[in-house]
């Protein structure tokens, strides 16, 4: 089977939702180290490598919003398609005290094939899509409950952004108010990195967008991946009516 750097479902479907999905496999192509990065089987399916639950909460979504999902189909770990290009992070050697095997030797010329491969062809096909008139852009992720080392984090769901809080606000909002969510902003992590999908897509055109980060454990199984999924789809359609975008 002919490798594919992306999934595009529902590339047709109407609504003015686009749902990515960056982080959305551990697959390693067959054409980088022969498909293994050198790194146990456990590691491989921890968050370093991906974003545990959040493919399929992020199919779900879409069926469910009737919109395009587009997901990226290499490990972050091969290259991150969730920074820029000249981000020191972009292809990571040492992540949450695992080293990279496959990643030790690579250079700026393995840097810049893998770019070609991967990166650069899911952005091509990301740009086509947020390019649709009125899009609404929202990027789903999943974070582990404690990295090594570290105290757990208590957040059930994080919204990340930017100075643009359009969407952002009205959502964390609505999230609130369910009153059962531990609910982040700007946590675990911040929503300015220069450079990153929402920054190449959304701020650079003033698009509006959303970061939904759910914590990893909730999400691990099917049931928990629909729940989710129904439970975001009404209360992101309540946001962007309670936007005005």
């Amino acid at each position: 089977m002919t490798y594919t750097p992306f999934f595009v479902h529902g590339e047709d479907r109407p609504s003015r939702w686009l749902i990515t999905c960056d982080h959305a496999t551990n697959i390693v192509p067959p054409d980088i180290c022969g498909g293994d990065l050198g790194l146990a089987r456990e590691d491989m399916e921890r968050h370093i490598a991906y974003d545990v639950g959040a493919y399929e909460v992020s199919r779900h979504l879409g069926e469910l919003l009737d919109a395009p999902v587009i997901a990226a189909n290499f490990s972050r770990l091969v290259i991150d398609p969730n920074r820029g290009e000249d981000d020191p992070t972009l292809l990571m050697k040492l992540y949450d005290g695992s080293i990279i095997p496959g990643n030790r030797d690579a250079d700026a010329a393995e840097r810049e094939r893998r770019l070609n491969m991967c990166y650069r062809p899911y952005h091509d096909a990301l740009a086509r899509l947020a390019a649709r008139p009125g899009a609404v852009i929202v990027s789903m992720h999943s974070f582990t409950r404690q990295l090594r080392g570290r105290d757990p984090r208590p957040w059930h769901i994080g919204i990340l952004h930017t100075k643009d809080e359009r969407l952002s606000r009205p959502l964390v909002e609505r999230l609130k108010a369910e009153g059962d969510l531990c609910v982040g902003v700007n946590e675990p992590y911040t929503g300015v990195l220069p450079g990153d999908a929402i920054d190449k897509h959304c701020t650079a055109f003033h698009r509006p967008n959303a970061l939904i980060e759910i914590r990893n454990d909730l999400i691990g199984e099917h049931h928990g991946q629909r729940a989710w999924a129904e439970r975001l789809a009404p209360i992101l359609d309540h946001a962007l009516l309670d936007s005005g975008i």
